[in-house]
């Protein structure tokens, strides 16, 4: 399975530290040294979960030619912040590219939807049911956020993200996804509780941070050692590590425990705060021109229900 190109899209609208600081008092200062964010995006009015996924998907497919809108089999989205339950992420794809008669599917295990929706691909090319897909994953986390929170209020953002996928090698600059460990860790820790979003209640809300930090740092260190021991590779073999873009300080402490240098961690939350399922796929659009034959990059994520991942890719 390879990993034909991936591109993003992300609002316009910039809201910085400052706008925070008005509302409740949060220094610019005090946010940046919890979370290393400065700033983040907003989705306009008018834009949500389904047009973010439109524009990046109309991006990936204007940027790769040769991977046509009519050739794509198989459409599986993600995102936990959806504009609409029944009219998904996935079907205002497939609506945007007019193919008919081909499976959509959308799903949500918080920020690791990314890893699961590429590994429903592997799922439907290793059973011969297509040969190519689009996995988009879109998060209108401002939605449903209350930015009156001074626990976790400002730490959210908007973005989209879309990876083209074949089941063949269509070029040189293809990645190929190597490997894929997914799991769930539901039953431990404050997993039901320490990140929620109940539409009729408060939406985003995070009220153990520290239990989701403990977590996070464990999981996605096992994860990835464990998908580099699966594949004989070593530490020192990783060109980059793309975390789950959910806090600085939690990157940091991932690089730290794996013994990366920090230039080997690509992070983008300092300006696009916490994109969710979208972050890490983000990511990996922003690496994309900097990426070389023989290079490993590992993706590595974990979200709220304490669901994670990692996944290693090789050019």
């Amino acid at each position: 399975m390879y990993i034909h190109h991936v591109a993003a899209y992300l609002p316009t609208d910039i809201i910085t530290n400052e706008h925070f600081t008005r509302l409740n008092g949060l220094s610019h200062e005090w946010i940046t040294e919890r979370t290393g964010i400065r700033a983040r995006r907003k989705a306009s009015p008018g834009e949500n979960t389904n047009t973010m996924a439109v524009e990046a998907t109309r991006r990936a497919l204007a940027e790769a030619p040769t991977f046509s809108a009519s050739s794509i089999e198989l459409i599986v989205g993600g995102t936990y912040t959806p504009h609409d339950t029944i009219y998904t992420v996935a079907h205002a794809v497939q609506r945007e590219l007019n193919v008919s008669d081909i499976p959509v599917v959308s799903i949500s295990s918080a920020c690791s939807s990314l890893l699961n929706a590429v590994e429903i691909v592997e799922g439907y090319f290793a059973l011969g049911k297509a040969s190519r897909a689009l996995v988009v994953v879109s998060e209108h986390n401002t939605a449903y956020n209350n930015d009156l929170d001074t626990v976790a209020g400002h730490l959210w953002g908007d973005g989209a993200a879309v990876l083209l996928l074949s089941k063949e090698r269509i070029s040189e600059q293809d990645l190929r996804v190597q490997s894929i460990r997914t799991g769930g860790a539901g039953n431990v820790g404050k997993a039901d509780q320490s990140v929620t979003l109940k539409p009729v209640e408060r939406g985003i809300v995070m009220p153990f941070g520290k239990d989701v930090f403990i977590h996070a740092c464990t999981y996605m260190t096992r994860v990835t050692q464990q998908i580099l021991e699966q594949n004989n590779l070593g530490i020192d073999d990783v060109t980059f590590l793309i975390p789950h873009q959910a806090n600085l300080r939690i990157t940091k402490n991932v690089l730290q425990q794996l013994g990366l240098p920090e230039e080997r961690g690509v992070s983008n939350i300092e300006e696009l705060g916490n994109t969710g399922c979208a972050g890490a796929a983000i990511a990996l659009a922003d690496i994309w021109g900097q990426l070389h034959p023989g290079n490993h990059i590992v993706v590595t994520v974990f979200g709220g229900g304490y669901s994670y991942g990692a996944m290693l890719l090789e050019r």
